[in-house]
């Protein structure tokens, strides 16, 4: 048996556990009670430039942001138009068809689940009504790192909470299943999720949605905070608005990110690509030949360094086209065997 047989297992079940030793990824929850040690957070007087910017930005966009409760928890949303479109998470909203939103004015009035992508964590909700505030979208494939970010919504239900930061990396990938996203300082507690994330102009830039949490206390890591990009936020958005659901091509694996550390560790004969923990029955990829610790290192001559790679591939595709993977496969005598395999791309919907 290979000596990449051999450590597959082991390596498999690290899978999308990687980088629990440095904290644990949770998505934001529906408020509860603030226990002391999350109450605890140093407060410092912000430049007289900043603040500046800071009440600005809250001025600008809190109108525009709504408390979303439903029968398990509460989140945030963000009203993207005139007409009541609202932006939250998938999560925030779970399987419900309404919701309770909340508004600026106190008023609570009942909004409609249009569509969700679980995926992404982002779903659309609809109120009743028009000329209601909105927060202009901004362009999250420009951000640069250091740039003030603004984090708006209602933690623990102390509605409307503004919190300032910076942008702290961008493309961050945390886990597996999570797409690259935005890192911010600013705090992000429960009950922020689906608020919005905005730039200095007081652009929406992304959509909050997960904290890190401290693998010992289980509280939230100071300052981990993290939110999807508005560009995709929006194009999910997109889809809901005009169809009622989400479209994409798919192939039916699950992968976990290689990293040198694991590389090294379990003598994978690359350092960066995705290795398939599972692969499911009927699917295109099972028709195609592909097998469990199969190593995904490029699409149509195109890197994969990472599960997010592979996604935004697949939402580029549409159904029916085929697409070239370029695999490592283990063989017996401990070399990688180097295969092309042709999938031709089903379809899921959301």
């Amino acid at each position: 048996m290979s000596s990449i047989i051999k450590v597959t297992a082991a390596a498999l079940a690290v899978g999308a556990g990687i980088g629990v030793g440095q904290g644990v990824v949770s998505r934001g929850t529906p408020s509860g009670l603030l226990d002391a040690q999350q109450q605890q957070q140093s407060i410092a007087a912000l430049p007289p430039q900043q603040e500046d910017v800071a009440v600005r930005v809250a001025r600008q966009a809190t109108p525009a942001v709504v408390s979303i409760g439903t029968g398990r928890g509460s989140g945030s949303g963000v009203i993207v138009d005139r007409n009541g479109t609202i932006i939250t998470n998938a999560h925030v909203v779970g399987n419900s068809r309404t919701v309770r939103v909340g508004l600026q004015s106190g008023q609570l009035v009942q909004g409609t689940v249009r569509g969700r992508d679980p995926s992404v964590d982002i779903a659309v909700v609809q109120i009743p009504g028009s000329n209601y505030p909105s927060a202009p979208l901004g362009d999250s494939d420009r951000l640069a790192v250091g740039q003030t970010a603004v984090a708006i919504g209602n933690p623990f239900g102390l509605e409307r909470t503004v919190t300032t930061g910076v942008v702290s990396a961008i493309n961050r990938s945390i886990d597996a299943q999570f797409e690259p996203l935005i890192q911010t300082d600013a705090a992000i507690n429960p009950g922020n999720s689906g608020g919005p994330l905005l730039d200095a102009r007081g652009q929406v830039i992304g959509i909050n949605t997960v904290v890190l949490r401290d693998p010992t206390s289980g509280g939230a890591a100071s300052g981990l905070g993290f939110a999807i990009p508005i560009n995709l936020a929006n194009e999910i958005a997109r889809q809901i608005i005009a169809t009622g659901r989400v479209r994409r091509a798919y192939i039916g694996v699950v992968p976990a990110d290689i990293t040198p550390e694991m590389a090294a560790q379990f003598g994978f004969p690359v350092q960066r690509g995705i290795i398939l923990r599972d692969v499911g029955r009927g699917t295109p990829a099972a028709a195609a030949g592909l097998q469990v610790a199969d190593i995904i290192t490029q699409i149509n001559g195109e890197p994969i360094n990472s599960s997010g790679d592979l996604r935004r591939f697949l939402r580029a595709q549409q159904a029916g086209t085929t697409a070239t993977l370029t695999v490592l496969r283990p063989a017996p005598g401990g070399a990688a065997q180097r295969v092309q395999i042709r999938v031709r791309l089903s379809e899921i919907t959301f």
